[in-house]
């Protein structure tokens, strides 16, 4: 094992700057899948399980969305919410037990709601309820891929070190070319938040700038006009 005293953005930063790291890249056709922008995770004002790394994530988040409805390809929210019972939450649910803790995030509460900034087309976006880590896990989105023929998966949201990274490993796993806007999802710590973006980028998706990702998207709105 390597050991080292900088930090995890710094090493991210190291690893970025790496030429030498040959791409996924994007394919013919994308999803985006928004992973869980809501109010338990993005509100730093009202909850402690709320986080923020780059202050614009949402903005960006609705710029790729915009983007995508041109295209007419899908564009997937998710969310986290369990019974009153909290016995769909499983072992995931039973480590604490404080209104804060992940299974008394209640269906219909305030802290399952979507973030007032995110701008959410209800007329063909598509919307998920998940109850574990990756949005693949029993959710229809594998389904909904297959039928709209994507090859390629955007992923936004948060946590990275947790359902980012989670959906990222299946997206890969499923043969899925996999992209992560570095400055659209978000994390508690800068440590778990570079390291594991690192990591994804190593191993499994493209990490890159979202400028990057909305001018691959601009070229293929201009092509397809």
């Amino acid at each position: 094992m390597i050991t080292s005293d900088k930090t995890a953005k710094e090493i991210f930063h190291e690893v970025m700057q790496n030429p030498q790291r040959v791409p996924f890249g994007f394919g013919k056709k994308a999803i985006l899948v928004n992973v869980d922008p809501q109010k338990a995770y993005t509100r730093t004002d009202l909850y402690k399980t709320a986080y923020e790394t780059d202050p614009r994530q949402l903005e960006y988040v609705n710029s790729l969305a915009k983007r995508f409805r041109e295209m007419n390809w899908p564009v997937v929210w998710t969310h986290v919410a369990f019974l009153d019972s909290a016995e769909d939450a499983g072992v995931w649910g039973t480590r604490t037990d404080t209104p804060d803790s992940l299974q008394n995030i209640k269906y219909g509460s305030d802290r399952t709601a979507f973030d007032e900034r995110v701008e959410i087309d209800a007329s063909r976006d598509v919307i998920y309820t998940k109850r574990m880590p990756s949005a693949f896990f029993e959710t229809p989105l594998q389904s909904l891929m297959v039928w709209h023929q994507v090859d390629t998966v955007i992923i936004t949201g948060g946590s990275t070190s947790g359902c980012i990274r989670a959906t990222a490993v299946e997206s890969l796993s499923r043969g899925y070319r996999t992209i992560v806007p570095e400055e659209c999802v978000a994390d508690k710590h800068e440590s778990y938040h570079y390291a594991n973006l690192t990591d994804l980028h190593l191993k499994y998706a493209d990490v890159m700038k979202v400028q990057d990702v909305l001018g691959w998207l601009d070229e293929r709105i201009a092509q397809k006009d």
